[in-house]
């Protein structure tokens, strides 16, 4: 389970000694070159953190930025890949089609709902189970031109769900590409993708669109024992398929179209994946059989005017998200629980989302020393159809001998959910105020009122001193709070996991502090420091959801970023946090007390770019009643080689490897009754290799 230490010591030692070369005096030879910084896009804005454009030194949050230019330096080819470099994030697994699981700063959840998403502002958020959906199937980057993080509550500008933290996801424009682009990648576990970009100008309009299909067998690590051989101890059976492998396989399709006139913008976008694989099983037992699928349709019309009317800029925006997910299910395989199923338990359960949304806000600067934000919208959202059909009834006994011919629809009969709407109406208000030299307050607060569980109010401050030229400290406070899902409200015919109509939402507060120091022109320095404490947390209680938790965490993280000379950039972070269950007072478990992240830059020779990472995972415990060994540390090193985009270059080829050494990497299994599902814990991909060619015309 741990990783093999001969295998982390030669992982450190390479990657530092390649550092140490990078560093070497012979890249005096291309010092005239183009300074290194300018390679990363612009980083010195970030709009997530007010809705408006501040520098990040003095954003009213803890926030990092991630550019198109630092991802294709990386070669990080989906969104997980890139968040599990941000600070205080780690990106962990599901059992269930092997979906990423995001934990911020030590908070976690059976689902992933605690992290916001947004696309372009739109959030992801399915209503079914309060995160991006079950069959989320990764997020491709070639059509994302940057990246903004903030950690910590966001709730006070974004409401819901921005509890740990907000990722928003911004797409690229027609000027972003200029142009078209094809572009082809090949690599491990027999991944092929294929994407066409194009961004350009017709008439009056600029026009941007974005094609991509792809599919992949996914990793195959070895799962050594599952839920079903649990059930197989108990039974004396032998139905299990472990040992046996993952099932990661997915196939996919994205496109955007974007159309712009003006103050005017257009997006239409699909996410659609199909034949995906279920991971190490849904309820935790290998099913090599299992199917699912999911098409995301949305579609935002903006309209954005910073000269509206004098001393006013008006941002508009409509949005209509429609989320389908569909399963085809073994969860327990032929012979399950003494022989009962003759061909496994089987089930197949659909859902049909729909979200609309409007809003608006409008930015204020009149007054002297001020800049004040006023918003307000309106949403509903709804699963308006539940299908389903299985061969047990409600109390899981099998309906004629579980075979396939026995499956039936219960749709109308006994589904797993019936369908439901929420409507939510929202306002807020912000102000940014100099009210002295070198000194801004940024306060808000924003009221939501929910049709299902009543209403809830959440302001912030920060406080950001400017003490030098380079030096910013600032001091923030603020609460979040956390919908719960449908799942968690509604949920029926299934004794194991009943809803609870009459629950209150997930409330979180945190105080922060955030100091930034930039010594000389190449090295930016910056520390955080912060505490939350959480109540109200959503449990299951003896088979029914509950309020029945409470947590308190701290933590610090540390970042530099240094370039060392025009062609080498040197970055660097460090997170650690604690996270206690207040009941028990333990650690809650599951998530990392540690991690360190390196990274090195090296424009070896005019046009060329060598990046290498590497990331250390330390010091996981188990959660309270599970009497497993200590979950294993890891380390990961990878490698990428890649052209440097440029006007005077039309191809642009690109080398990658993850999990360079092959490192033994576990992500941690949850504790369950009557025994653990998944005992020696979710391996996670051993080495993975891309390589990328595209071309622009």
């Amino acid at each position: 389970m741990t990783t093999h230490g001969a295998c982390s010591v030669h992982a450190l030692c390479s990657c530092l000694t390649l550092f140490g070369l990078i560093a070497t005096p012979v890249l005096a030879q291309t010092s005239d070159e183009e300074d290194l910084a300018l390679a990363y896009g612009d980083k010195s804005f970030v709009m997530i953190a007010t809705g408006s454009k501040v520098p990040v030194q003095r954003a009213p949050a803890v926030t990092t930025v991630i550019t198109a230019e630092d991802i294709a330096a990386t070669g990080a080819t989906d969104l997980d890949e890139v968040l599990a470099t941000v600070p205080g994030f780690h990106v962990s697994r599901t059992p269930g089609v092997f979906a990423p699981h995001y934990t911020v700063r030590g908070i976690t959840g059976s689902y992933n709902p605690h992290l916001l998403m947004l696309v372009n502002g739109i959030p992801m958020t399915t209503v079914f189970s309060g995160d991006r959906g079950n069959v989320w199937g990764g997020l491709p980057l070639e059509n994302v031109a940057r990246i903004e993080v903030i950690r910590g509550p966001g709730s006070a500008v974004y409401g819901a769900d921005a509890f740990a933290g907000v990722v928003n996801i911004i797409t690229k424009t027609a000027s972003d590409i200029d142009g078209t682009e094809f572009g082809l990648r090949a690599g491990s576990f027999d991944t092929q993708d294929a994407w066409v970009l194009h961004g350009g100008q017709v008439g009056a309009f600029e026009l941007n669109a974005y094609l991509r299909a792809g599919t992949t067998d996914g990793h195959r690590e070895t799962v050594r024992a599952d839920g079903q051989s649990g059930w197989d101890a108990l039974f004396g059976t032998n139905a299990s398929h472990a040992p046996g492998p993952i099932d990661a396989r997915r196939k996919a399709l994205d496109g955007e179209f974007g159309l712009a006139f003006e103050h005017w913008r257009l997006r239409l976008g699909l996410k659609k994946r199909h034949d995906v694989g279920s991971g190490l099983g849904v309820a935790s037992a290998l099913d090599p059989t299992g199917k699912n699928a999911s098409e995301r349709i949305t579609a935002d019309l903006t309209y954005d005017n910073p000269d509206f009317a004098r001393d006013w800029a008006l941002t508009a925006q409509a949005s209509l998200l429609h989320y389908v997910e569909q399963s085809d299910l073994v969860l327990y395989p032929a012979g399950a629980f003494g022989g009962a199923f003759s061909d496994g338990m089987i089930g197949n359960p659909d859902k049909w989302e729909r979200h609309v949304r409007a809003g608006a806000s409008a930015i204020y600067s009149g007054f002297a020393d001020h800049r004040i934000r006023l918003g307000a919208g309106v949403e509903r959202k709804e699963i308006y159809k539940i299908r389903e059909s299985k061969n047990f009834n409600p109390d899981f006994s099998p309906i004629g001998t579980g075979s396939r011919a026995d499956v039936i629809d219960v749709s109308h009969t006994a589904p797993f959910l019936r369908p439901h709407s929420r409507r939510l109406h929202y306002a807020y208000v912000q102000d940014e105020w100099a009210f002295a030299r070198d000194w801004t307050l940024t306060a808000g607060v924003r009221h939501d009122r929910y049709s299902d569980f009543g209403a809830t109010t959440n302001p912030r401050v920060a406080l950001a001193w400017e003490a030098a030229y380079n030096m910013t400290a600032r001091l923030m406070a603020g609460t979040a709070f956390r919908a719960p899902s449908f799942t968690e409200l509604y949920n029926l015919n299934n004794p194991v996991v009943i809803g609870n109509p009459d629950l209150d939402p997930e409330r979180i507060r945190t105080l922060e502090l955030a100091l930034s120091w930039q010594p000389t022109s190449r090295l930016q320095l910056g520390a955080n420091a912060f505490r939350y404490r959480m109540r109200d947390i959503i449990q299951l209680v003896n088979t029914v959801y509950a309020n029945a938790g409470s947590q308190t965490g701290s933590g610090l993280e540390l970042e530099a970023q240094w370039d060392a000379t025009p062609t080498v950039r040197l970055a660097a972070h460090y997170a650690w946090q604690r996270s206690i269950d207040d009941e028990t007072d333990r650690d809650a478990g599951l998530s990392p007390r540690h991690q360190l992240y390196l990274r090195g830059d090296w424009r070896f020779t005019p046009g060329w770019l060598a990046s290498a990472q590497v990331k250390r995972v330390a010091d996981r415990r188990r959660q309270a009643g599970d009497a497993r060994s200590k979950i294993g540390d890891y380390h990961t090193a990878d490698l990428s080689i890649r052209t440097e985009r440029s006007t005077a270059r039309r191809w642009d080829l690109a080398l990658s490897v993850r999990n360079l050494f092959d490192a033994r990497a576990y992500e941690p299994s949850t504790f369950s009754t009557p025994f653990v599902a998944i005992p020696h814990d979710i391996p996670m991909p051993g080495r993975t290799i891309y390589l990328q060619a595209s071309i622009r015309l």
